[in-house]
């Protein structure tokens, strides 16, 4: 269903989805649940003429299923999404595949810079690739990413990766991605961060090989 408004561009896109959807129909089934049974009960002890009110205790076991019975129902479902919420962290947070390519994204007040390694294959080598703004990426190819930032916390999201990592001062964070989709994509601060927080977007761009390897070629010269 979110897949209609933002496009899944990576491999763990549909799991976060699906998750999202999950939680989505659990929660608005119990939401219409409790509002229809709240008019119910509005409607059927609605004030009558001739009718004198009553106060209910709660104390018989026949009032206490009322809110029992439904207790048990939405523990169950809380299990249910528990449940799927540790799968899809696992999924996307701990099992970290090897990676075909590394890549270091710093962020500072207000741009994003990426660090892609030169013709060496190794980051923080001379003849490693600068870019401001703009992630050049191959598709359907793994990449880890070190993630720092130098002043403030910020928070590298890509909507259509569904990926969102905080950048916190004097740590580096490790994280993958598996693009999915060529196109261009939208990078954003998900973390107000200064004045010109509004003024952080970015672009990731998604290759197919061909068009990736001319890029390299056309940094390097």
């Amino acid at each position: 269903m979110i897949a209609y408004l933002v496009p899944q561009a990576s491999s763990f896109a549909g799991h976060i989805d699906w998750l999202f959807t999950l939680i989505l129909v659990t929660v608005g089934f119990w939401f219409l649940v409790a509002e229809g049974a709240f008019l119910w009960l509005c409607f059927r002890f609605r004030r009558r003429d001739g009718v004198a009110g009553q106060y209910v205790t709660g104390t018989r076991k026949e009032e206490k299923r009322w809110i029992s019975w439904p207790h048990y129902l939405v523990i169950a479902c809380d299990v249910v999404l528990i449940v799927a919420t540790v799968y899809v962290w696992i999924e996307v947070k701990q099992n970290m595949p090897p990676a075909d390519e590394r890549v270091r994204i710093v962020a500072q007040q207000w741009a994003w810079v990426f660090v892609h390694a030169g013709a060496d294959g190794k980051l923080g080598t001379p003849d490693d690739i600068v870019t401001v703004d703009e992630l050049h990426i191959q598709m359907d190819r793994v990449y880890q990413f070190e993630l720092m930032s130098k002043d403030v916390l910020h928070s590298f999201s890509v909507p259509a990766f569904r990926l969102k990592q905080d950048a916190v001062p004097g740590r580096t964070i490790s994280g993958w991605f598996k693009p999915t989709q060529r196109g261009r994509f939208d990078i954003q601060c998900a973390e107000i961060c200064g004045l010109g927080h509004a003024l952080m977007p970015g672009h990731v761009v998604i290759e197919s090989q061909e068009e990736h390897q001319a890029w390299m070629r056309a940094q390097r010269t």
